[in-house]
């Protein structure tokens, strides 16, 4: 890019003022993200919070991020480095206003897109303000979710360092262009707008910052202070043993050959205060869309494995500025023309749960050296499903849900119940907006009671059961996992549950509802049938015969646990009458089932 730039001389800044400007950074970034999901349209943006948003410098390091979902920020550097390949012009402007999402040009899958605004002072490109969404519809193949297609093209519209605004000036062509390749048009249309509202705030934002103390002492924090964030990944690096954990997996399928599983393989080296976490040995890439963009996707998937593994802030002693810093001790290997490394122009939009198992296997390879900061394994499914429709006006209607799942036993509590967990962040649909909005409504949302979580000294969290009710016609599109291999146990503690998902219709009570697979593609439906999906309970942390008979017996009056799993994996004897344990026939069977062990 032929752009006016200046390098900043390093400039040692005094801990207040960095402290200062460290707050500065946080606070543009979550006004950002406030920005974008209170002006937008779609649940997915508005009420999920399917977004990222930060400042970056014009090395596209990552200065600051909103505290949302951590697959959308930290994949913004691979868009900036996309968009570098690919700028419209060549040559950045200021009131330009770029989009982009080819994720062979470092988007993390296309229907994130990203806004970025160049950020200039004096005259001079200083950094960028940018974000990224996941959009209800963007002309793939299927509405709002795509799994079965055979290239990238099919995808829908593929935007690459394309100006929405150029010297401040809309281009109407491409603003209709997008228009009119949308099924849910008005929504994607809106909530483009709300992200560039977003991004011009954080430029204006950047720019009052420099301002207010100078360019030299601004950039001279954002230096200390990614440098802070390596210092303490290294140093968090250096506790774990030098050498190589493996761990192995297996998805269902690739949303088209039911019988052939895919392996997913994860090598962690630890060396002094780095890590290398290698792919290789995973499935090759997939003829569907169930593969995962490299650098937008593979590399933050690890990135947000470390974060949250070494600097989580719940677990941590110390809290850690969320900036580069904290990426560069990673990196990540995962050979060409593999699932998590495709060769263009194999699709690679399905790359929801392929992330999330990467992470619990990670987690699972550094257990026996990270026994206290490890869980066991958790439901790692992302249940995304795009329900739509047409309505009598010819218009579709669409919508996007992300399910809820459960985490695994921790080393000092239980595994969360009914919530999103390892990669994603993202919030749940209220049921009353979707009444609101679209043609359905949900028959049930509760936690799961037809199988229990594992056991263990901390049980596994409780996955959701979701019963959502078409009321017309219309399509569905879901992907998940784990329905053939469950969640595993750790230390002693029991494996979990695999998740299913049934398809009936309420008119037809009689008939037997249909087992799904995991992920299915365009899916054409009655009014009144319904998707019902059981999403994975967590593994068991640690040896179930050390559980608290009282927590036992509470799970069991909760209806949590049955009877028989009380008795048999945590040796409880319960008067299910009195509502109380008996303590010596609880003593009994416990020593029983510890000579068996």
């Amino acid at each position: 890019m032929n752009v006016m730039t200046k390098t900043v001389a390093a400039q040692e800044v005094d801990p207040i003022t960095l402290q200062v400007i460290r707050g500065s950074f946080e606070t543009i970034a979550e006004e950002m993200g406030h920005v974008l999901y209170r002006m937008s349209f779609s649940s997915i943006i508005r009420e999920s919070q399917d977004l990222g948003a930060g400042l970056f410098d014009t090395d596209y390091n990552t200065l600051c991020e909103s505290e949302s979902t951590p697959m959308h920020i930290g994949s913004i550097p691979g868009y900036l480095r996309g968009i570098e390949e690919t700028l419209e012009d060549g040559e950045w402007y200021e009131g330009d206003v770029v989009v982009h999402n080819h994720p062979y040009h470092g988007a993390s899958h296309t229907p994130d897109l990203a806004i970025v605004v160049p950020v200039f002072y004096e005259g001079r490109l200083v950094g960028f303000a940018g974000n990224t969404a996941h959009h209800v519809d963007i002309g793939a193949a299927t509405p709002g979710l795509i799994i079965d297609v055979p290239d990238v093209y099919a995808e829908g519209m593929l935007l690459a360092g394309v100006k929405l605004y150029r010297k401040g000036r809309a281009n109407t062509a491409m603003w209709n262009f997008i228009r009119n390749n949308s099924r849910a048009a008005q929504q994607l249309v809106s909530d483009i707008e709300a992200q560039v509202a977003s991004a011009r705030l954080g430029a204006r934002r950047f720019v009052e910052l420099i301002e207010k103390y100078g360019e030299e002492v601004v950039f001279g924090a954002a230096n200390q202070l990614m440098a802070y964030s390596e210092r303490m990944t290294r140093q968090r690096l250096t506790e774990i043993p030098d050498g190589e954990y493996v761990a192995e997996g297996w998805l269902d399928d690739d949303g088209r050959n039911r019988d052939r599983q895919l392996k997913v393989k994860v090598t962690v080296r630890v060396s002094g205060d780095e890590v290398e976490v290698d792919l290789t040995g995973s499935a090759d890439q997939t003829p569907t869309a169930y593969n995962v963009p490299f650098e937008g996707s593979t590399k933050v998937a690890a990135y947000a494995a470390f974060r949250k593994l070494l600097l989580d802030t719940a677990t941590s002693d110390i809290r850690v500025p969320s900036n580069e810093g904290s990426f560069r001790p990673v990196k990540v290997t995962a050979p060409l023309g593999s699932i998590f490394n495709p060769r263009a122009p194999a699709s690679a939009e399905a790359r929801f749960t392929q992330c999330n198992r990467m992470i619990d296997l990670i987690i699972r390879a550094l257990a026996p050296v990270l026994p206290e900061q490890v869980i066991a394994g958790s439901s790692a499914s992302i249940s995304f499903a795009a329900y739509s429709g047409v309505r009598p006006s010819g218009e579709y209607w669409v919508f996007l849900e992300v399910n809820e799942g459960a985490y695994g036993g921790r080393p000092r509590s239980d595994g969360p119940d009914a919530i999103d967990n390892l990669m994603a962040n993202t919030r749940n649909n209220p049921l009353e907006d979707l009444a609101m909005h679209i043609p359905m409504i949900c028959d049930r949302y509760e936690l799961r009671d037809d199988v229990p979580p594992g056991a263990g000294e901390f049980r596994g969290g409780i996955g959701v059961v979701k019963a959502q009710r078409v009321l017309t016609p219309g399509f569905i599109t879901h992907e998940s996992e784990r329905h053939t291999e469950a969640p595993w146990g750790i230390f002693g503690g029991h494996d979990g549950e695999v998740g299913k998902c049934l398809l009936y219709n309420t008119d037809a009570p009689d008939d037997p509802a249909q087992e799904m697979h995991s992920k299915f593609s365009g899916l054409e439906v009655r009014a009144n049938d319904v998707m019902a999906y059981y999403s994975p309970n967590g593994g068991g942390f640690g040896d179930p015969l050390n559980r608290p008979a009282q927590k036992v017996l509470e799970d069991v009056l909760d209806g949590f646990v049955p009877l028989d799993q009380a008795r048999d994996a945590y040796g409880v004897i319960i008067d299910l009458a009195e509502e109380t344990v008996d303590l010596e026939a609880t003593n009994r069977q416990r020593e029983k089932l510890r000579k068996k062990q």
